[in-house]
């Protein structure tokens, strides 16, 4: 099915789709590296899709989507922060994680930007390295009281050659 990914833009009715699949990915995919307790303090319950709407609206915010499904998002930030990228759980290992940053990559050449920069989870570190970006330090923080590792990676940018 990787050839029917599509990347487009955020649409005002996607945010209650990209809740689940930001919670129910946490909650599965990222038990992989994270325990119980930790995934639970990351996702304690669906996020309020009014109030992600807000802030994704407000962003350049990307859906893949197959089949009319939403199956993964990605957030860019003006200043290049990559905030948050997310694949559901059965699209995993697909190459949605690969064709979101590749489209965040593009976007961001086109605003000029010289480099992205994100905080990976221990699960996504691998993805980010596949594209990429390198390790600038582990972070180790604490969400709700728990716990938590991730990693400040970046990649810059070259300009697009003229030709």
């Amino acid at each position: 099915m990787f050839g029917g990914t599509r990347i487009r833009a955020y649409q005002a009715g996607d945010a209650s789709a990209i809740v689940r699949l930001f919670y129910e990915t946490v909650r599965s995919v990222n038990r992989a590296d994270y325990s119980d307790e930790q995934v639970r303090a990351w996702a304690p319950s669906v996020p309020d899709p009014n109030g992600w709407h807000a802030r994704m609206a407000g962003r350049l915010t990307l859906v893949a989507e197959e089949g009319g499904e939403v199956v993964g998002f990605a957030e860019l930030e003006e200043d290049g922060h990559l905030d948050m990228l997310y694949v559901r759980k059965d699209a995993v290992g697909r190459g949605v994680g690969k064709r979101l940053c590749q489209a965040v990559e593009q976007k961001a050449r086109g605003l000029g930007l010289e480099r992205i920069f994100t905080e990976a989870s221990i699960t996504a570190r691998p993805v980010f390295e596949g594209q990429g970006f390198r390790v600038l330090h582990r972070n180790d923080l604490v969400v709700r009281g728990v716990g938590m590792r991730n990693f400040s990676m970046e990649k810059p940018l070259e300009p697009y050659e003229e030709g």
